[in-house]
């Protein structure tokens, strides 16, 4: 057994009551296992979610907290070929977590760390841009010279989806609530930016369809839902697609069909993870995708702050608080 602290859920709140970090045990890797020193690790909406028991994916209690990491391979299972020890990898870890010291997964959650970023980078890299490959390729279908508005551009997964969407051709309309963090998305290859809220109002349709000459987007990219999905669906073009990523403003919409039929444009469900799960072999594709375009040079993660392993449920608390740009990041020494 391996001693090492982890930052566990182990009962559901929604002020986090229920999550402390703690030592505790984990084995030796098995035969298909990967012991991996924890370098840093992504700080994602869904780990506030879950600790509310409001995420799609719901672990047993105590669970423990983080989905995704990276660092360096301290030993292998006795069937592991695609890695040794002392490589520098990638990894998910959702439902086991990646806010530790130490930890042991599947070798089928492990991948080889991008040579060209550092380990905060890294560890911030796979959830987000794997989720823009998705939704932007696999289910958008984005297509050169398009237009693309991505909506809460300035956090994690709308910061990918603008890195993408240009590296893809696409003019790319970036919106967020604060013009200051918008300003961070003109480095990230956001043609436009347009704030979503003026005066507590959501107002930015209008601005929209004069960006795109009066037609509307072609696809949008919707991580927050609510009031911004309502406007959305007036500033699409026609045979647009809205791809739906999350609901980071806390409702979930619901659509008058009637305008899907008049403006003639899909709404379309983006689940990466699940992807992958059914499709495998595309899957496997997604992530050599991405990761040939990060070592190309196009992917630049963000990460506004870093925390350590003993504030890791500050980090959390952070990231409920709507005040990252890009990503939030546990650093474990």
């Amino acid at each position: 057994m391996i001693k090492t602290k982890t930052l566990i859920c182990k009962s559901l709140s929604d002020d986090m009551s229920g999550v402390e970090l703690v030592e505790n045990q984990i084995d030796e890797p098995k035969d298909n296992e990967i012991l991996i020193k924890v370098k840093a690790a992504s700080v994602n909406f869904p780990d506030l979610l879950m600790t509310q028991g409001k995420y799609q994916h719901k672990p047993d209690l105590p669970f423990g907290l983080g989905m995704e990491g990276a660092g360096i391979v301290q030993s292998v299972g006795s069937n592991v070929s695609k890695v040794k020890e002392g490589d520098e990898v990638t990894f998910g870890a959702l439902g086991k977590g990646a806010f530790t010291e130490l930890i042991c997964v599947n070798e089928n959650s492990v991948e080889i760390k991008p040579s060209n970023l550092n380990f905060e980078q890294a560890a911030a890299f796979q959830t987000a841009y794997l989720t823009a490959y998705v939704s932007l390729v696999r289910r958008g279908e984005l297509k050169k010279g398009e237009s693309l508005l991505v909506h809460g551009a300035t956090g994690g997964v709308g910061m990918a989806a603008v890195q993408l969407g240009k590296y893809l051709g696409a003019k790319v309309i970036a919106t967020g609530t604060s013009e200051e963090k918008l300003k961070e998305t003109i480095h990230w290859g956001a043609d436009h930016t347009v704030l979503t809220h003026k005066e507590d109002k959501v107002e930015f349709r209008n601005e929209v369809k004069e960006l795109t000459g009066g037609l509307g987007a072609d696809v949008i990219y919707d991580p927050v839902g609510g009031d911004v999905f309502d406007h959305s669906i007036r500033c699409i073009n026609w045979g647009g697609r809205i791809l739906i990523v999350g609901f980071a403003s806390g409702r979930i919409p619901t659509l008058p069909i009637n305008m899907a039929l008049i403006k003639g444009f899909s709404v379309v469900g983006v689940r990466a993870g699940e992807f992958a799960r059914k499709n495998p072999e595309k899957g496997k594709e997604n992530n050599q995708e991405i990761r040939k375009i990060c070592e190309e040079g196009f992917f630049d993660p963000y990460i506004c702050k870093t925390f350590p392993l003993s504030e890791a449920k500050d980090s959390i608390q952070y990231l409920s608080e709507r005040k990252l740009i890009g990503k939030v990041v546990i650093k474990i020494d």
